[in-house]
This record gives C-alpha cells, sequence and structure tokens, in this order.
C-alpha cells in the first residue's frame, strides 16, 4: 500500500460520518429547526407535566454505544417540550428577546468552524468580525462609531470586567503604580438602589465588597438622584474614603428607568470616577426615535455594557463591553503571558488578542450572529421592531389604568410594565385603614398576586414574572419579542384576570 493510500484510509477511532449520514443530520437538524420557528406560537410556554420525569426517560446512565440518529431527534423534541419558550409572543418574564432564524443559523456555522476567539492569531477572520461588530454596536446604541470592546457571554461579565479594569485604574492613578490593589482607605462604587443584581456580585468577586457599594435614592420614576450621587460621595471623601466609580442605570430590569446620564456624567468627571452605564437591557432602546432623549450622556461614558440577546433578537450568549480608552483595558489586563499564549508577529494588527481587555481565554464566535442578524434585516428594522415593543408597553400601561381591579406601579419608561391585581374588596380595606390594617391588606395584596403570577404561569398560555415597586409585589410583562401583538396583551390580561378569578373563588 502507497503512502497516500494509506494516508486515506480513516483510523479506526474516527468520528467522521458518512456523506449520507451527514445529510441526515442536516436534514433533520433543519427540520427541527424550521418547525420550531413555524410553530412557536402554537405551543404551551411552560412545560406541562414533570420535566424531571421527561429528562428521565431520556436515559440516566452514560450511553457506552452510539445511538439512532432518529431517536435522537426524537428525543430532541421532547427536550424542546420540556423547557419554557422565550420566542412565544406571550412570553413576558425576563428580558430574553427570541432569536432569529438569521442569529440561530449563525450559531450553527459558528459551532461548524469551532473557532477559539481568543486573539487574531487563533481566529483571524473571526476577530476582524467582532472587532467590527463592537464598532456597529457603538454606533448603533449611540456611544461611539470608532467604540472598542469585546463580546462577553452577557451583561454580568460585561460588567464585572468594567468594574475591574475601572478600579485597576483609579487605584493605579491614586497609588502611582499597580499593586495597591486592598491597600489604604476603602473604595468606593455608587450605583442607584435599583442597580441590577451583578454590580455588587463584581464588586464581591473583586475584593471590594458589597458594603462599598453606596445605594444611592432614587426619584419617583426610579432614576437615580443626581443631588443624593453628589452628597453621597462627599461623605465618604470626608470620611477619608476613595471613591472610584459609579454606575448608572440605562434600563433597570424592574421598571426600565433610565437615570440621568449627562447629569451623572458631569458629576463622575468632576471628582473624578470612571462612569459606567449598565445598558445590558435598555441601551439598544436609543433605537427609537420617541426614546432617544432618555439616553442622552450615554457616549460620556467609560464603560457601557449592552445584551445583543435581550434587545437586539440575538440568541444567547451576546453580551457586551464597549470603552473608549482601549489602552485602560489593557493596562488592567497586562500581564507576562505564558511562552505558549505569546504573539510573536511583525505585521500590524496581527499581536491583538482579546485576552488583554477581558477575562475569558477560551472564546467561542459569539459575534457571527450579531453580524449576520444586522446585515439580514437591517438597523431600520430591528429599529422598528423595538420601537414596536415600547408601544405595546405603553399600550399595556393604557389598558391597565383603564381596567376595573388593576394598578399601575410604576411608569412605562420603555418596554416594560409593572402592576397589580386589586379586587374591590381589597380596595374597600384600604379606604381609611389604619396603619396596621393597611399592613395587613397589603401583605394580603402580595400573596394574592403571587399566586396570580403562578397561575398564569403554570397554565402554560403566557409568562409573567414579578418585581418589588416600593416595597409592593408587582406582576411585570416584559415586551421584548417582535412577535407579540396588541392581541397577544388583550389575551394575557383575559388570563389573567381569570387566574384572579379562580383564586378567589377557591379561597371563599
Amino acid at each position: 500500500m502507497s503512502e497516500t493510500e494509506a494516508a486515506t484510509i480513516p483510523r479506526d477511532s474516527s468520528l467522521d460520518i458518512s456523506s449520507a449520514r451527514l445529510e441526515e443530520f442536516a436534514d433533520l437538524a433543519t427540520r427541527l429547526v424550521t418547525d420550531y420557528f413555524t410553530q412557536i406560537t402554537e405551543v404551551p410556554i411552560f412545560p406541562q407535566g414533570s420535566v424531571q420525569a421527561l429528562v428521565s426517560n431520556l436515559g440516566c446512565e452514560v450511553p457506552l454505544e452510539g445511538e439512532p440518529i432518529e431517536q435522537l431527534f426524537a428525543d430532541c423534541l421532547k427536550i424542546l417540550a420540556g423547557n419554557r419558550h422565550n420566542g412565544h409572543p406571550r412570553f413576558f418574564g425576563y428580558i430574553a428577546s427570541p432569536a432569529t432564524p438569521a442569529g440561530a443559523f449563525a450559531d450553527l456555522i459558528a459551532s461548524t468552524l469551532n473557532a477559539n476567539v481568543t486573539a487574531w492569531r487563533s481566529a483571524p477572520a473571526a476577530t476582524e468580525i467582532e472587532r467590527l461588530v463592537t464598532r456597529w454596536l457603538g454606533s448603533v446604541i449611540g456611544y461611539s462609531d470608532q467604540a472598542q470592546g469585546l463580546l462577553t457571554s452577557g451583561g454580568s461579565m460585561a460588567n464585572l470586567t468594567a468594574l475591574l479594569i475601572a478600579h485597576r485604574t483609579k487605584s493605579r492613578d491614586q497609588s502611582g503604580h499597580k499593586g495597591l490593589w486592598n491597600s489604604g482607605p476603602p473604595m468606593t462604587i455608587y450605583a442607584s438602589e435599583e442597580i441590577h443584581l451583578s454590580i455588587p456580585k463584581a464588586a464581591d468577586i473583586l475584593g471590594i465588597g458589597r458594603d462599598q457599594i453606596r445605594g444611592v435614592p432614587c426619584d419617583n420614576e426610579f432614576r437615580l438622584n443626581p443631588q443624593e450621587l453628589r452628597k453621597a460621595i462627599q461623605t465618604d471623601l470626608r470620611s477619608g474614603l476613595r471613591p472610584f466609580c459609579v454606575v448608572a442605570n440605562a434600563g433597570t430590569v424592574s421598571t426600565g428607568a433610565v437615570d440621568p446620564l449627562a447629569e451623572i456624567a458631569a458629576i463622575a468627571r468632576e471628582f473624578q470616577l470612571w462612569f459606567h452605564i449598565d445598558g445590558a437591557y435598555g441601551a439598544p432602546g436609543t433605537l427609537d426615535q420617541s426614546k432617544r432623549h432618555l439616553f442622552a450622556g450615554l457616549d460620556l461614558a467609560d464603560s457601557v455594557s449592552l445584551d445583543a440577546h435581550k434587545w437586539l433578537y440575538v440568541p444567547i450568549d451576546a453580551g457586551c463591553l464597549l470603552f473608549h480608552d482601549a489602552a485602560a483595558a489593557q493596562r488592567a489586563f497586562s500581564s507576562s503571558a505564558a511562552d505558549y499564549i505569546k504573539v510573536h508577529s511583525d505585521r500590524e494588527g496581527e499581536e491583538f488578542a482579546f485576552w488583554d481587555y477581558g477575562i475569558e481565554l477560551s472564546r467561542r464566535f459569539r459575534a457571527l450572529k450579531i453580524w449576520m442578524t444586522l446585515r439580514y434585516y437591517g438597523v431600520r428594522l430591528i429599529a422598528d421592531a423595538i420601537a414596536g415593543d415600547n408601544k405595546l408597553a405603553a399600550y399595556l400601561g393604557e389598558r391597565i389604568e383603564a381596567a376595573k381591579y388593576f394598578e399601575l406601579l410604576a411608569p412605562v419608561t420603555l418596554s416594560i410594565c409593572c402592576f397589580r391585581y386589586v379586587p374591590e374588596t381589597f380596595s374597600a380595606k384600604l379606604v381609611n385603614a389604619s396603619e396596621q390594617e393597611r399592613i395587613e391588606t397589603e401583605a394580603q395584596l402580595d400573596l394574592l398576586n403571587t399566586e396570580i403570577m403562578r397561575g398564569v404561569q403554570r397554565g402554560g398560555e403566557a409568562y409573567i414574572s414579578n418585581a418589588t415597586i416600593h416595597g409592593k409585589f408587582a406582576l411585570r410583562m416584559c415586551i421584548t419579542n417582535f412577535r407579540t401583538t396588541q392581541a397577544d396583551i388583550d389575551k394575557t390580561l383575559q388570563i389573567i384576570r381569570a387566574a384572579a378569578q379562580q383564586i378567589i373563588e377557591a379561597n371563599s
């Protein structure tokens, strides 16, 4: 046997499959995806029956031998049925936009390539696409046409990375050199009381500590109060502490509130603080021309986080951190690299490495699905979809205010609406009630609305979640879905009413 003939014989342990089997895989996968997209409006949003039983029936032992393709895809259908479906037009529970076909198929292509986007040398084209996509995202939200940054698993990782860069930048500024991470007086962070849980979590991870985050009071619309921010900073300075960062919201996850970004930016600049904006949910809201004024000052931030999978209709995971000063990020992560990851190149640009700007080393090709989504649909159509979500939330707010037995609990700023169900008997109890009676009635209302939420979720026809608004349990509907219509809003209110009536009758 010649060397050429020997080279064409696959090894016994090869995982390649025949062309016929490959086509069978492709056909079955394409059919599954196509059916899912075309039937998503008809499936129950919440799994009906025991998910544990469903999974256990798929087999609990590690398979030692291969199984037929047909069985695998039949079981995949069962797994799909056992999940919540955020692509359904009446899924309002969490901030997670549905995937588009363009994004889903782009993810398949990215997985096929299986590029590890650590640096230019390991994935040249993927690296260039990611750098292009970050510039696009910076331009789309009005941050910068020349924004730099990197894609992350989500807003939590983006916020963690931003706080690390901020802390190392400002500790260097104040100490004159790197290395005084925890020496000297504590360094403090300022954020509104409505800040996302990823911020205190990041402070814990970085060793700053949750107790060094100052929760700044908000106004009646749940926006950080700049006057209170200034007072908090001045108080800490007089106490010998070291303020270093202020975090603002561009769309809170509870109500969609947008902080007064320009005013906060001015205060951050005055006290030489790093200014970070958590725009994981709301930053794409700038594409809605009627909402753009809310985001004035976003371009003044040192860093901004956003999630394309929250409101740009891209599959998870597609978070992003943007920043103006790439050198500051690089200084925060610079270290003596191990020999095997050192970059040796004499060509400009080829020495670029994402590990110089973020936490992850192994990184998947997240950019392709954003790139394909933006190119296939175009920014104008995506902007129309976002504006449509906002209009539906406003419509929902109007229906709540006009409807009997409903109470709107927060202004509708973007695409989130918070409200509760208040039967007439409870309304009567709250009129001229003593303080103790009011407390007891509010507790009963909280319990009732909790049961309503669970009843709606388990029913499978709609999915809502909750928030705490001024100490009250609120039903929360977040609309980030291009499939949702006014009919879906009306239908969901009917479902809520029916669930409430059923609970009241059962308890009477």
